[in-house]
């Protein structure tokens, strides 16, 4: 007998794994419906009935699943004790039972029998489910769980059984109907085995003699559920007495003097959900004159800051006032710290009162990024009911908890739920009702209402917005897509194959006309929102910056402090210690020194930051101990003496006139900002130590948002909109280096940075203003692009930023988690920490100083001198001439090719120079450049505008290429105090006119009481104003000439041991270790492959001075692994074979995937007895040499380590024998080299194009020239060789063929495609490690309808082998003589050389007489020769010049 049954529930589990027992957990069943068929498939029984529903009510949502309302189960269903006794009868009868995803229904029976306490059979039953592994297998159906086919759905496995599909889907009745259908089905094709069914090998035979043919419907009558619900509905709406609701008239007249704001908005913090812009946010509030406007992002606190600037930017002028109001969509969960199963929980919106309320949604949001992320960041009611104080609460959207559970659960859930929120929040708890025209909020809102109404709580009119307009709604869904990487064409709804989306276009900022028209008929929804906004408080987030308390000893506190909050303790170690370094630093303090720094210290007591100078001397000091290097500063604070004494920075501002008020004005108070330089290798023990002294809850790092920029946003809406990718490349080509929003837009700043492009760019802007005009789908790109540019597309880390609170960071900033690491990251982002109160610190990570530190290390093992590069002799001359020649490859700040030229123009010959260069060489000062070169060199003549000026501008040659320039002089021609010549740095250098209108007259009004010549003032300040925004900081400018010297020093010094860190400093960039191989072969450097007995993990320098690659260089090869194997060979000395490095090395840290890459990479080319192939030769087990080898040194070591003692003392003697070495080919010099660069990334021992060096004459261009732009090239015939790497063969929808291939010289790798003939003609060159000569035209590009020319093509004209060239290309070889070699002996011997190539290609000589400058030209007319690698070689051999033709 088998028992086929389905039920209809009230919705779906919590949890899936929750006992029988959990009634709260497991729906209510409301249908239930069975077949009872005999063994052979006849029907015996059935039965469907409807269950009453009792004490609970069916939510809308499991209505739309299965169309039984409340009412239709009300009016129709029969007990649940009657259901169950039905049922029970039933069950008796069967052996089996039987139902598609079976599991959920005796899940929902048995907790129905177990609600009722009545005795059931239903779980003792053996189960057959035809949803099933099995079942999956026979339909094929792609998307399952770990690759496998995903189980099948009823309908899809009646569609694949029968052909046909089955609709009625979701009504038990119909349900069991078809899964009956399926089941013996299933049976007659014998998908189930005897076992399963527990029958003889004769079952099957005599059912399928009962049924040849497949199984047909039983036939019964389904009734349409739906219909009967709208029916009962339809009916009990004619019954409702019409209830007194207002007219739309009546209820805007009663709304007249009613205010609106708006509660609900998402701003584009909410990452990739809006695309609303804070600005334009309250920009639209404003204009609407609203009183107020919230901002409740999904999860975080990131706009609030941004948000509360902006709304009280906006009172400042503003007559009306508007508050601002903080709030979250929280995520409300269960448990926030289980992570054991998927719970987002509800949307609950909370807004902050005031700046306590602020504060407390400040935490938990941080405790929902740190402790509560799991796929979303969530509370719970327990964090709710701790933080709860001045806070508000709406009920949320319809994915909030009262909302959601009307829909999903039920009233009585729904209800239980608010009473809760009710009871937390008293009067500060609000029923939001949202009117987006949808039928499931016109559900929610009814039963809402009738709840305020029961509970006395009142409602608020709120819209759930995403986007500014309502036009803007397509871009919107269009970010959504970018989001979840969907394609817009993928229609919108739940499940695989459907994309999420808003149902609609209303999920806009409406204005208060619309919200009150469309809430005319409930006016308090509308007025109640001026509650809410009276009990807002408007609060700053601004704030000083607050520092850690540092801890100073006794002896320089004072009680004074603990009374008034004071710093003298602080100030009194401070001088201690500055005063401590002041006689290290210069011995004797004289007089000038000792007012310098009295004057430091007595700015940084008036300002109050000797902590923010005690906290970095106290890390950069403990930075030093754990031998981190550190830069000797960066930035303006290079120019305070104090730093110089507490060794903060390594400059000595004295020395080079650096000034202390460019870092910290006396008159103006603003935060000191230390920019630190650490190792990139130490900055992380860095960071640890400033974490382990202040607490990991008071340190982070700072958040970063990666917004969509203009190029990105156009690629994005490209991909959604299904637009071809060679079109979305075409039209971020046309993007010049502004925003889209600037292109398109009418404001003077956007005409201004149209203005401002180069006449080229206008043109490309021209094209993109005319794509955008059309209905097409580029157009369509373009205008929905422009919207979403500026989104937040993703959050990051900043790279150096680390802020330092005085107690638990998320008493000031809201915190989420850093990826990958447990440190904190603010939720607020660089531009706002310092004003929001926090101490930023940026440590940088500067790869230079890894550099220095690695090459000092190398040269003491190396020749056992301990360099120190801080004391490095300013005057060495090798150093200079090594810039005088501009070899400057791998030095810091001047390797560019532009440096290099112009060092080798102005020979620097003092460190002043090379400070200067570096402040010169940037868009602007460039120009000064030729004239500073010039003075220097007595060629041009030094002026100065006033005698005066020399003081201060003869170290550059009377050129003002400092800001602490303008500064010095400001104080000497004009008597500005120091304050006010670093006020007139920044106005000059930001361009503020209204500042500099204000001091111009004071400059010219007290030079020229000075004596100066007011029009050689007015000549200056007008040269001031000009050069003043392309100054430089002098201060920077000379910490990083200082690191620039360190490094020009080494490779002048000690080359090997540079270059070898300059490679090991980039050793993850293929390309730049190309760059600099080459830069070594320029030097003279040999450069040597991987070595087993001399490589160290990273580049290092052997005894015959040649650079030796790193092992940890070559891919495949971990760090543990090349530490095993150095850590042997130091201790026992060179490995002297495979077995023996076997033998020794630890197998488990050096595994076979690094010795297979090794052994590719050339490492083991030391060991004689083996070469590279036979390592991968294999036996007839097919086992390889390497994996033999590897198996005899772990049983060794197995036997060494286990057994190395008997019992008796004796030693193990157990021998092993060594496995034989196979014999086979050496590989080819292509297999070789292809190897080598697969596991390097470069050919090391040779180029495959080495071969070809006498073919590559024939070249006119590169695969270099097809990197830039094309269009120089249009009309011009290239030919150019190389090797093809990778080929792909493909056919248009058009049916062509067409190729993809890429070509590989010694520099660079280039794709090209060819199409149509070109293809036919040419495909069967297009072959891996083929070596090929290309010729090829470029074309013009096509002209389009509207005139616009695309990009130039390029037309291939031939394909040649190289190895062919010499024979079609070359048509002579020129031997070159001079008179003096021209003897019989030489002469006899180039005959017998010649004579052995025969051919048919000509010879020619050249033959000069160097003394009278004759030269003479003689064909040979006899003589024709095949010109081939081999003669070539012979004629180099015996040093005869020639040349080919």
């Amino acid at each position: 007998m088998y028992l086929i049954f389905d039920t209809e529930t009230t919705g779906l589990p919590k949890s899936w794994n929750a006992p029988i027992t959990d009634t709260e957990n497991w729906p209510r069943c409301i249908q239930i419906a069975w077949q009872l068929h005999d063994e052979n498939g006849h029907l015996l029984e059935h039965n469907d009935f409807l269950i009453h529903p009792d004490g609970f009510n069916i939510p809308y949502d499991a209505e739309r699943i299965h169309g039984i309302s409340t009412e239709l189960a009300e009016k129709e269903g029969i007990p649940l004790a009657k259901g169950l006794a039905l049922f029970n009868a039933a069950l008796k009868k069967t052996k089996f039972i039987i139902g598609q995803n079976v599991a959920f229904d005796l899940n929902i029976m048995g907790c129905e029998f177990h609600r009722l306490a009545t005795e059931t059979t239903l779980n003792t039953l053996p189960v057959l489910d035809t949803c099933t592994e099995k079942t999956a297998l026979l339909c094929q159906i792609p998307g399952g769980r770990g690759g496998k086919f995903k189980l099948p759905t009823l309908t899809e496995l009646h569609k694949h059984l029968f052909g046909v599909d089955f609709t009625e889907a979701h009504n038990a009745t119909a349900d069991v109907e078809a899964t009956t259908r399926c089941f013996f089905e299933l049976i007659r094709i014998r998908e189930f085995s005897k076992e399963e069914l527990g029958v003889d090998a004769n079952y099957f035979t005599n059912f399928s003699t009962l049924h040849p043919k497949p199984i047909q419907p039983v036939g019964l009558k389904h009734i349409n559920l739906k219909k009967e619900s709208d029916k009962i509905r339809q009916r009990l709406e004619k019954q409702k007495t019409s209830k007194e609701t207002l007219s739309t008239s009546e209820g805007l007249a009663a709304l007249q003097d009613a205010s609106f704001a708006h509660l609900h908005n998402h701003t584009q913090f909410s990452v990739l959900q809006s695309t609303m812009q804070i600005g334009n946010i309250v920009a639209a509030a404003a204009k609407d004159n609203m009183p107020a406007v919230a901002m409740t992002d999904t999860g975080n606190m990131m706009a609030s800051f941004h948000f509360v600037s902006a709304v009280l930017n906006h009172n400042k002028t503003s007559e009306t006032t508007m508050k601002p109001i903080i709030g979250c969509e929280f995520n409300v969960c269960e448990d926030h710290k289980n992570k054991s199963h998927k719970d987002n929980g509800y949307q609950v919106v909370l807004l902050a009162k005031n700046k306590n309320g602020y504060h407390n949604l400040a935490k938990m949001s941080s405790i929902a990024f740190v402790d509560g992320f799991y796929y979303v960041p969530r509370i719970d009611k327990e964090i709710i009911k701790k933080y709860k104080d001045d806070i508000i609460v709406l009920t949320g959207n319809l994915y909030g908890e009262i909302p959601s559970k009307i829909l999903n659960l039920g009233e009585k859930q729904a209800e239980e739920a608010l009473l809760w929120w009710k009871e937390q929040f008293k009067e500060d708890f609000y029923i939001e009702l949202m009117r987006h025209n949808q039928q499931d909020e016109t559900i929610v809102n009814e039963t809402l209402l009738k709840f305020s109404q029961k509970h006395s709580i009142k409602v608020v009119a709120t819209n759930n917005t995403f986007y500014l307009e309502k036009k803007d709604a397509n871009a919107h869904d269009i970010l959504l897509c970018v989001k979840d990487g969907e394609k817009q064409a993928t229609p919108k709804g739940k499940g695989r194959g459907y994309r999420y989306g808003l149902p609609n276009e209303e999920y806009y900022f409406k204005s208060t006309e619309e919200m009150k028209t469309l809430f005319a008929d409930l006016p308090e929804a509308i007025i109640n929102i001026q509650e809410i906004v009276d009990k807002i408080e408007i609060f700053t987030l601004a704030r000083d910056v607050l520092l850690p308390a540092f801890d100073i000893p006794d002896e320089f506190k004072d009680h004074k402090d603990e009374e008034d909050g004071g710093k003298r303790g602080e100030n009194n170690f401070l001088k201690h210690l500055t005063f401590e370094g002041a006689k290290k630093r210069y011995g004797t303090i004289i007089p000038a020194i000792k007012e310098r720094l009295d004057f430091e210290l007595e700015v940084i007591e008036k300002t109050g930051y000797p902590g923010y100078f005690l906290i970095v001397e106290d890390f950069i000091r403990e930075a030093r101990k754990m031998n981190v290097a550190v830069g000797p500063g960066r930035g303006s604070a290079a120019g305070s003496v104090v730093a110089y004494c507490l060794w903060i920075t390594n400059i000595d501002p004295i020395k080079y006139d650096l000034l202390f008020e460019r870092f910290l004005n006396p008159e103006r108070v603003s935060m000191p900002d230390i920019d630190i330089d650490f190792d990139d290798e130490g900055r992380g023990r860095v960071m640890d130590y400033v974490i382990e002294k202040y607490g990991s809850n008071q340190v982070a790092q700072i958040i970063t948002y990666g917004t969509m920029a203009a190029k990105s946003s156009i690629r994005d809406t490209a991909r959604v909109l299904d637009l071809p990718l060679f079109e979305a490349d075409r039209i971020a080509k046309l993007i010049p280096g502004i925003k889209l929003k600037n292109i398109f837009g009418d404001d003077p700043k956007s005409k201004g940075k149209v203005d401002g492009l180069r006449a080229e760019e206008k043109q490309l802007v021209e094209e993109l203003r005319t794509m955008s005009v059309g209905s097409d789908l580029v157009s369509e790109t373009i205008n929905k692009a422009t919207i979403l540019e500026g989104s937040v597309r993703n959050t990051g880390i900043h790279a150096c930023g680390v802020i330092i609170t005085p107690g638990d960071i998320t008493n000031y900033v809201p915190v989420a988690l850093a990826k990958d690491s447990d440190m904190y990251v603010t939720q607020f982002d660089n531009s706002v920490v310092e004003s929001a109160g926090l101490l930023k610190m940026d440590f940088l990570g500067l790869k230079t100083l890894t550099l220095i530190k690695d090459t000092v290390k190398i040269v003491k093992a190396k020749h056992g001198v301990e360099l120190d590069p801080e004391n490095f002799p300013l005057d060495d001359e090798k150093t200079y001439e090594l810039f005088q020649r501009g070899e400057t490859v791998g030095i810091f700040q001047y390797e560019s090719p532009g440096m290099q030229k112009h060092m080798r123009s102005l020979k620097p010959t003092v460190f002043a120079d090379l400070i200067a260069m570096n402040a010169l060489y940037r868009p602007g000062p460039m120009e000064y450049i030729p004239s500073f070169i010039n003075r220097k060199h007595g060629i041009e003549d030094i002026e100065y505008d006033l005698p005066a000026m020399e003081e201060y501008l003869a170290e550059t040659y009377g050129i003002t290429v400092y800001q602490e320039q303008v500064m010095l002089l400001s104080q000497k021609l004009a008597d500005f105090t120091k304050g006010e010549a670093d006020v007139l740095r920044k106005a000059m250098g930001k361009k503020q006119i209204a500042v500099l209108d204000k001091m111009k007259p004071k400059f010219i009004e007290q030079a020229s009481k000075n004596g100066h010549d007011e029009e050689k003032l007015e000549k200056i300040w007008k040269d001031w104003e000009a050069f003043a925004s392309y100054a430089f900081n002098k201060s920077h400018s000379t910490c990083y000439a200082w690191i620039a010297y360190q490094t020009a020093y080494l490779k002048a010094h000690y080359p090997a041991e540079y270059m070898a860190s300059v490679l090991s400093n980039n050793m993850k960039d293929i390309k730049a270790v190309s760059f600099f191989m080459e830069e070594c072969k320029r030097m003279g450097l040999e450069v040597l492959g991987p070595d087993i007995n001399e490589s160290y993990l990273k580049f290092s320098v052997n005894q015959e001075s040649a650079v030796r690659f790193g092992m940890a260089a070559v891919k495949g090869v971990g760090a543990a692994a090349v530490r095993a194997i150095i850590a042997e060979r130091k201790e026992n000395g060179n490995y002297s074979s495979i077995f023996d490095l076997a033998k020794r090395v630890d197998l488990r840290a050096a595994n076979k995937k690094s010795f297979d890459s090794l052994i590719k990479a050339g490492a083991f080319d030391s060991f004689s007895d083996t070469h590279r192939a036979q390592y991968f030769a294999t036996d007839e087990k097919g086992i390889t040499f390497l994996e033999r080898a590897m198996k005899f040194g772990s049983k060794y070591q197995e036997n060494e380590n286990s057994a190395q003692v008997s019992m008796f003392g004796e030693t193990s003697t157990v021998q092993f024998p060594e496995p034989d070495i196979p014999e086979c080919e050496t590989w080819g010099t292509m297999e070789l080299l292809s190897q080598e660069k697969e596991v390097i990334g470069i050919y090391i021992s040779a180029h495959p194009l080495d071969d070809f060096k006498n073919e590559m004459i024939f070249c006119n261009a590169s695969l270099k020239n097809f990197k830039g732009d094309l269009n120089k090239h249009v009309g011009m015939n290239l030919s150019f060789a190389g090797i093809i790497t990778e080929v792909q063969h493909r056919v248009s929808k058009a049916g062509k063929g067409w190729a993809s291939f890429f070509i590989e010289d010694y520099g660079d790798s280039n794709e090209f495609r060819v199409f149509g003939e070109d293809y036919l003609k040419f495909k069967h060159f297009l072959v891996p490690n083929s070596f090929l000569f290309v010729r090829a035209t470029i074309q013009a590009g096509w002209t389009n309808k509207e005139g616009v020319q695309g990009e130039p093509r390029i037309k291939f004209t031939e394909f040649k082998l190289l190895h062919d060239i010499m024979e079609t290309l070359c048509k002579k070889i020129t031997i070159k003589m001079s008179i003096d070699d021209v003897s019989e002996e030489n002469i006899l011997n180039l005959e017998s050389v010649l004579k052995n190539s025969n051919g048919k290609q000509s010879v020619h000589f050249t033959v000069w007489d160097a003394k009278e400058k004759i030269e003479l030209s003689l064909p040979s007319r006899n003589t024709k020769i095949k010109i081939s690698k081999k003669l070539l070689a012979t004629l180099d051999q015996q040093d005869i010049r020639y040349k080919l033709n």
